[in-house]
């Protein structure tokens, strides 16, 4: 349970971050709406992403990968579509950088926490 709180809270933090990276194209209004977000990209990529990700599995692997970024790329464009307050500047381009950004600076952080756990 702790677990899911911190993993939602971390994404929002780090969704709100993305946002304020103007040159991403990636708009939130104010936090809250980054929760909602976190939320709804949660869902989708534990539910669409999954299914996507395995039917597309030999393109995916025939791409090393780099298909799945044109999968987090949608999922993420379906969640600003979903969520008031969340916008997109430029279309597919936002939604591509703003789902590599989400996941380094998720990354970052889960790192920093899992360095402080150990203090």
């Amino acid at each position: 349970m702790w677990g899911l709180l911190i993993t939602w809270i971390v994404t929002s933090v780090s969704l709100f971050i993305v946002s304020r990276l103007s040159f991403l194209g990636v708009e939130i209004d104010k936090f809250t709406t980054a929760l909602w977000a976190a939320i709804v990209f949660g869902l989708l990529n534990a539910t669409l992403g999954a299914v996507l990700k395995f039917f597309t599995f030999p393109f995916i692997f025939l791409t090393f990968g780099l298909f799945a970024l044109i999968i987090n790329a949608a999922i993420f464009a379906l969640a600003a579509a979903f969520v008031d307050g969340f916008t997109l500047r430029n279309g597919f381009w936002s939604a591509l950088l703003g789902s590599i950004a989400l996941t380094v600076i998720n990354s970052v952080c889960f790192n920093l926490l899992g360095q402080a756990s150990l203090l």
